[in-house]
């Protein structure tokens, strides 16, 4: 198995990635299912409780290549949103019911239309998440970005995988670490962090194949270091269980720990964790305007289903209020220990 997913064309196709974690062996293959768990609580089959968050993959394309990406984002991605799709997004932002756009990538400040696209939402008067890889923000062409956000209200959400450099660099590539700081600061500079309309966050992914350690307490050693060690302050931290999927789940078959990490992720089912998982109130838009319930079935290629609209062009609010949530194995990632969202753990 290892020499074959070595192979890096056969993890880029989401079919194979769904097999490999169905049927990757036996012992996998007996493991309970997804949906059972969800039956056995009365979740089965798992609705939305309406949609507030419209999170927004505007382009595979990023300045780096992080281990543990699901997204398999780079510098050769072209996949790009178009001004005509972000158009139609806007269309379908036109509900007071949606709350929140949820603006992610790759690097998402790469794409060619963000400043006008940033504009537009924030004429709307909806409240704004960009999800940056902080590095973006250290480069000619996007240096002016922090102070454009600001000025726009925009919370900003970054991936720092640790608070030490050895660490950081080792998941993100050398010279990360010092960069992330250098932007940090600026962004401290400028009121993120400080003024309580410019929220600023830190993502943390496990480096290894365990589970998130406890959120508070993270959070807690986070701040003493990065106050300590560089005078940076920051709101929240997020700790985001990392699903096998992509890169992450190539690093689970060539370290052999694909088995032992899917059975954790299954014995660590939480009831709770699964009432609030983030696809029960968020809808995720693909580069091309394909509709998916979550960023992970966007990687998966798993598509809105059950008689909803699967792309933007065809967008009903009230159709996709009622759906039905497609879910397979990797969802067990999100409902394993405290939980996992894009805004960190679930309880």
């Amino acid at each position: 198995m290892k020499s074959l997913i070595a192979q890096s064309h056969s993890l880029s196709d989401p079919d194979v990635q769904l097999d490999i974690i169905n049927n990757h062996n036996e012992k996998i293959k007996s493991l309970a299912r997804f949906e059972q768990k969800l039956d056995e609580i009365d979740l089965f089959p798992l609705k939305p409780t309406g949609i507030e968050i419209f999170q927004i993959n505007v382009g595979y394309m990023c300045n780096m290549t992080c281990k543990h990406c699901h997204v398999d984002a780079g510098p050769d991605r072209k996949e790009i949103m178009t001004r005509e799709t972000l158009e139609l997004c806007l269309d379908a932002l036109n509900h007071e019911q949606i709350t929140t756009v949820d603006l992610t990538g790759g690097a998402p400040e790469m794409n060619p239309h963000f400043r006008w696209f940033v504009d537009e939402v924030s004429k709307l008067g909806k409240h704004i998440i960009v999800r940056s890889n902080l590095t973006i923000l250290d480069t000619r062409k996007f240096e002016d970005l922090p102070q454009f956000m600001a000025d726009r209200g925009v919370e900003i959400t970054c991936s720092l995988p640790f608070y030490s450099k050895r660490r950081t660099d080792t998941q993100r590539g050398e010279g990360t670490y010092d960069k992330s700081m250098k932007v940090l600061k600026i962004l401290n500079e400028i009121g993120y962090g400080k003024d309580e309309n410019l929220q600023l966050n830190l993502v943390y992914n496990p480096v290894g194949a365990f589970l998130p350690p406890d959120q508070e307490s993270l959070q807690e050693d986070y701040k003493e270091r990065l106050w300590n060690d560089h005078g940076i302050v920051f709101n929240e931290l997020y700790t985001i269980t990392n699903l096998p999927i992509s890169r992450y789940l190539n690093f689970l078959l060539m370290s052999d720990n694909l088995e032992e990490y899917m059975e954790k992720l299954i014995t660590s089912f939480n009831p709770g964790a699964a009432q609030g998982v983030m696809c029960r109130n968020t809808i995720s838009i693909g580069w091309d305007g394909t509709l998916y319930d979550c960023d992970f079935n966007q990687m998966l290629k798993m598509q809105t289903n059950h008689g909803s609209p699967d792309h933007i062009k065809d967008w009903d609010l009230e159709r996709l209020n009622n759906r039905e949530i497609m879910v397979n194995q990797h969802c067990f990632g999100c409902t394993a220990g405290a939980g996992s969202s894009c805004g960190g753990a679930v309880t």
